[in-house]
């Protein structure tokens, strides 16, 4: 069986860091030997106690500790496969002696980071594809999806967040960042009447994006809640799926909401656009577009049987490519292939 060690240095939020969780506790239902390595983070830890587990610093340039404590790590553990993960995890790996070093991208990364590593892994065929046009080797590139959580959700009372039951109701979840453009939503829930919107995330731009809704007259149909951890409870009770990012080379949260059944529109960034087939899965409108946002969630609304078979489809796509035992499955197929010595 390969030993696997995974490092990951990333933040304590967002949603590489999300998936590494799930991941992690996927391969532990599966089996796998696995010794993780983590930034330290109490809530993460708790996340994942019972596995093998290290907690390093992961600082910034004057962090001259965490390297040559990771080094130690690995000599203690004796991985056949180390899994970095990200830029900040990649950087603090030393050179690999005696074990493969696989880089896991979740985006257009400076691959400067990544010289080292004998594979790169990537989330997206589009990232894989970026990967391969930068000169990298094909059998050196990967391209291994996520997978979701789509155990049901219950639905919560819409009261408690001053919201009526009959109004139909949008959810976005990210950070709230310049990239995931949520301003947009905002924007084109003015031109939505009746339309509520929950926002899940937590960022820079709170303050601006509630000024935004109080400007256009909007502030009592959106609720900012902050980072959650019901994403199943939420999409339970959403009518809709709203990803307005401008930047979002995966998606993942698209595959939520196809595997809570939930029908998405989405601005046609890097991700969902690799996702959706527009009209089929999902509604995929111009980046930046409010006035093409609002007139899609229109539609949708209109038609509740049209809205129900683009759900179908999604969870259909989400059944097909994104269950935990499907991209487990293909990570255990790529970790078992490359643990025999291969040229950097």
């Amino acid at each position: 069986m390969t030993r696997l060690l995974q490092v990951m240095a990333g933040a304590a939020h967002g949603g590489a860091e999300a998936f590494f969780e799930r991941l992690a506790l996927a391969f532990d239902r599966a089996g796998f030997d696995q010794h993780l390595v983590i930034r330290r983070n109490a809530g993460r830890a708790a996340r994942l106690a019972g596995l093998p587990l290290t907690e390093l610093g992961f600082g910034g340039r004057l962090d001259f500790l965490t390297k040559p404590r990771l080094a130690r790590v690995i000599a203690r553990v004796r991985p056949d496969v180390v899994f970095s993960w990200m830029n900040r995890a990649t950087h603090f790996c030393p050179p690999p002696k005696g074990y493969v070093l696989a880089g896991r991208l979740g985006g257009y990364y400076d691959l400067r980071h990544y010289r080292h590593c004998h594979h790169l892994v990537a989330n997206t065929p589009d990232i894989r594809d970026w990967i391969l046009g930068q000169g990298w080797p094909q059998a050196r590139v990967h391209y291994l999806p996520n997978f979701v959580d789509a155990a049901p959700g219950v639905p919560l009372d819409r009261s408690l967040l001053d919201t009526p039951a009959d109004a139909p109701l949008a959810l976005a979840l990210g950070r709230l960042h310049p990239n995931k453009a949520l301003d947009v939503a905002i924007t084109a829930l003015a031109q939505v009447p009746r339309l509520h919107l929950w926002i899940g995330g937590e960022g820079e731009l709170r303050a601006d994006l509630i000024r935004l809704a109080q400007s256009l007259g909007v502030a009592d149909r959106v609720r900012f809640l902050g980072w959650r951890d019901d994403v199943a409870d939420l999409l339970a009770t959403a009518d809709l799926y709203l990803c307005p990012s401008k930047h979002e080379p995966l998606g993942n949260v698209v595959i939520e909401a196809w595997a809570h059944g939930v029908p998405v529109v989405a601005c046609a960034s890097q991700g969902p656009t690799q996702l959706i087939k527009h009209g089929e899965s999902g509604l995929l409108v111009p980046i930046g577009e409010a006035g093409a946002m609002a007139a899609a969630i229109t539609r949708l609304l209109a038609d509740p049987t049209w809205a129900g078979s683009l759900a179908r489809a999604g969870h259909a796509a989400y059944e097909h490519s994104f269950t935990e035992a499907a991209v487990v499955a293909r990570y255990r197929d790529f970790l078992t292939g490359i643990t025999l010595p291969c040229a950097a």
